[in-house]
């Protein structure tokens, strides 16, 4: 189950190039009979209200269940301008609902990532929040600013907009979750 925001639904590209679907459309992945659905929608965050109405919150709600095996959390700098520690909270309620919904669930939080070395201090707020909730539910966090991220090669990950992975960053990203998601599937499962 991916949680998200626009950097996973393929906006500035398709859905089709959107990291979720290149992974799950992946030969290597396939093999591990894994169904990857995709709830991000454009601008959502844990606070962030986007698309139809969306949050992160929203989106566990609707598409988790206790079949689910695994729910990736990605971003969101959506919420920077948040109120201080309402994040945290946001993201907090979200990991609790995914404990209830699917008790057997792995629980993957990536913070949201910067282009730039430089990231501005909301966006570190953020990160931080989110890792900090995420530590509270004990499930793991990966920090895309702190492991440098696209940050390298922001030119050509980022499309003209500035803000959006073009083909290339999608295919970037789905060669980085691709490298946390298979550990966690492969785990057996309790019974």
């Amino acid at each position: 189950m991916i949680i998200g925001d626009s950097l996973s639904t393929g906006h500035g590209t398709s859905p089709a190039d959107a990291w979720p679907n290149l992974v799950e459309n992946d030969p290597v992945f396939q093999q591990f009979q894994a169904t990857i659905v995709n709830a991000a929608q454009d601008g959502s965050g844990y606070v962030s209200v986007g698309d139809d109405g969306s949050t992160f919150g929203s989106q566990v709600d609707e598409a988790v269940t206790d079949s689910t095996r695994l729910v990736v959390f990605f971003g969101s700098e959506n919420d920077m301008g948040a109120s201080p520690g309402e994040t945290q909270v946001a993201a907090a309620r979200a990991f609790a609902s995914v404990k209830v919904r699917a008790p057997h669930a792995d629980i993957l939080v990536i913070g949201p990532p910067s282009y730039t070395s430089t990231p501005e201090p909301e966006r570190l707020e953020i990160r931080d929040q989110d890792k900090a909730a995420a530590q509270q539910a004990g499930a793991s966090f990966v920090d895309p600013i702190d492991l440098g991220w696209i940050m390298d090669d922001a030119d050509n990950l980022i499309g003209p907009d500035g803000d959006h992975p073009s083909a290339a960053g999608q295919q970037y990203l789905q060669a980085k979750m691709e490298a946390l998601i298979e550990p966690l599937i492969q785990r057996p499962q309790p019974e």
